[in-house]
């Protein structure tokens, strides 16, 4: 994705395209690999002198609550982040500890929301093994 695209992104959601913030949303834009803060900080300080892990975490919380970016938490100690703003589940591999965007078929779960609920947010999270960690768990049984 353009820089120019990005910062249209960035604009369009109210967000001033700052250096920091343009870098941070491609790389979630360009990875795909679901990253928790962290991650993101340690891949990105090498080529950004001046960003902090308080800009990183402040971005993503900013990014979230605009709907540009969604949290994804399989697990209640790790937050990671994902770009796809479409719908989707997520897989995470109990071996590798990678995920996987998978595709959701059905338009239309019913939920069974008692009367005057309003679903506002949902996540389809599901844990098992890649094929790769598949493959490996059966060598080793």
């Amino acid at each position: 994705m353009s820089n120019e695209k990005v910062i249209q992104i960035l604009q369009d959601h109210g967000i001033k395209p700052s250096y920091q913030r343009i870098k941070i949303y491609e790389y979630l834009i360009n990875e795909k690999n679901h990253p928790t803060a962290d991650m993101i900080y340690r891949e990105l300080a090498p080529g950004i002198p001046t960003l902090s892990k308080t800009t990183v975490y402040n971005t993503l919380k900013l990014f979230n609550s605009v709907d540009v970016v969604q949290k994804i938490m399989i697990e209640e100690n790790e937050v990671r982040f994902d770009a796809d703003m479409n719908k989707h589940g997520h897989f995470k591999c109990l071996g590798c500890g990678d995920i996987y965007d998978f595709p959701i078929k059905s338009t239309a779960i019913d939920y069974g929301m008692p009367e005057g609920f309003e679903l506002k947010d949902e996540h389809i999270y599901c844990t098992g093994y890649c094929s790769e960690c598949s493959s490996l768990q059966e060598k080793t049984s």
